[in-house]
């Protein structure tokens, strides 16, 4: 429950901050351009809001709804989600949206994206300004990796250091959690990949369409190799029993040899869908040393393993330096978000979408402002795209109307965007059912 609360304080921060700076950025350009905003809210207010106030001498509401689905900038003279057809029935009044200019139109309408993308921009530069930037060098990771089997049918193979992509030297394996992946979309864009396995290089070839979401679990594709050395022990239980000490090498399992952590977790978990509680165990000291272990119900060794204490490469960043790091980034991260889009389409694809617990899920379990920071500008930036995606009711949607006009010299009627609003917001009713059924079916059930 504690890690619960905590990520969904997390998500409702976040959230809260990207609507009200996205509702922002159409309310600065209305009022820049003498537009006359009814409604700022954070949340939708259906019925009733939580809270209300609206200043003297003030054409604008500010409120917090009691619907956590985001918010609105109510523009006067616009057909928009609140669907007020009665307002458009009047003749135009000056200091409405539909009586201004297109090209002042279409900035009021990518206000929030501008805004989106710029918050992003600014909390990637803050974050390198405050933490730097943390990578462990490819070249230093002297086990390689432990890849799945999609990877092993391409040609890698467990233990193989990643040194090469296309010819050109690559040394980042980013630790922060949004650009964890970014070596596996330079893999996927790869012609090839140059490992080096058993003392030499190897070129493997990528096939065309390997994408992040045509894995079941992406993330797995490859993980850091850990070697199968003890390095705490728990002296009660069934390792600590069979005689294995801290520092032994596993070597096998059951007649299974072991190569990596990943060898022994999958080792032990053949034994219990076998039912095999007693096992023959190998391990390396001085000399080999064959033991026998029983475990219990849980088929634990109760055992923990040394690790990879590989160098941690850190870059700091002044104030000035941040800033076109911080852009750099930002575009990495666009890049790449954009490059995973594609792959929405397919059947993998479509099970990916996902709701709040998918979102929230993305926040660390506990309450940390460097992640948190990360987390947010990303989701900023999956806001500004999703956005500008060309869907009716999206604001991609009327830009694109907008910009119709502004070749034309002609104005869609009233009728048609009514219809094309609500053809909008039929898709994103489907794509919000599709998200929270993904969302059940992944936590719930």
């Amino acid at each position: 429950m504690e890690i619960f609360l905590t990520r969904a304080l997390q998500l409702i921060l976040a959230l809260s901050i990207l609507v009200l700076i996205h509702e922002f950025g159409h309310f600065l350009f209305a009022r820049i351009f003498k537009v006359r905003v009814e409604k700022f809210y954070l949340f939708f207010d259906w019925k009733f809001s939580l809270f209300k106030w609206k200043p003297k001498k003030s054409e604008t509401e500010y409120g917090i709804g009691w619907i956590p689905l985001g918010g609105y900038c109510k523009i006067a003279g616009m057909i928009d989600e609140s669907m007020d057809t009665e307002q458009m029935k009047k003749p135009a009044e000056p200091w409405e949206y539909r009586s201004k200019p297109a090209w002042q139109r279409m900035l009021i309408i990518v206000g929030g994206v501008m805004f989106n993308l710029i918050l992003a921009l600014f909390i990637y530069s803050m974050v390198l300004f405050a933490w730097g930037d943390k990578y462990v060098d490819l070249h230093k990771m002297e086990n390689g990796f432990v890849f799945n089997e999609k990877a092993k049918e391409i040609g890698f193979r467990d233990g193989d250091m990643i040194v090469k992509m296309d010819g050109e030297e690559v040394h980042e394996l980013y630790l922060d959690k949004v650009r964890s992946v970014e070596i596996f979309r330079q893999i996927c864009d790869a012609d090839n990949v140059t490992v080096l396995r058993n003392g030499e290089q190897v070129n493997i070839t990528i096939p065309e369409g390997l994408g992040l979401l045509n894995m079941n679990k992406p993330s797995l594709f490859f993980t850091s190799r850990i070697l199968p050395v003890i390095g705490k022990i728990d002296s009660t239980g069934a390792a600590a029993k069979a005689g294995i000490l801290e520092n032994d090498r596993i070597v096998s399992i059951d007649g299974k040899n072991i190569e990596s952590w990943t060898d022994l977790t999958n080792a032990m978990a053949n034994l219990k869908n076998e039912g095999k509680s007693t096992f023959g165990i190998e391990v390396q000291r001085d000399s080999l040393v064959k033991l026998t272990a029983t475990v219990d119900s849980t088929y634990l060794l109760s055992i923990m393993p040394v690790g990879n204490n590989y160098p941690i490469e850190s870059v700091s960043y002044s104030f000035l330096e941040s800033f076109p790091a911080g852009v750099s980034y930002a575009i990495g991260v666009l890049r790449g978000y954009v490059g995973d889009f594609q792959y929405v389409f397919t059947s993998e694809g479509a099970k990916s979408v996902g709701m709040f617990a998918s979102i929230g899920s993305l926040f660390p379990a506990e309450w940390n402002w460097h992640e948190f920071w990360l987390m947010t500008a990303f989701l900023s930036i999956v806001l500004a795209f999703m956005n500008i995606l060309p869907i009716p009711a999206l604001d991609g949607g009327h830009a694109l109307f907008l910009l119709v006009e502004m070749i034309t010299g002609k104005q869609p009627s009233e009728k048609f965007m009514e219809r094309a609003q609500m053809v909008g917001m039929l898709l994103l009713l489907g794509l919000f059912i599709l998200a929270t059924y993904n969302d059940l079916m992944r936590f719930v059930f």
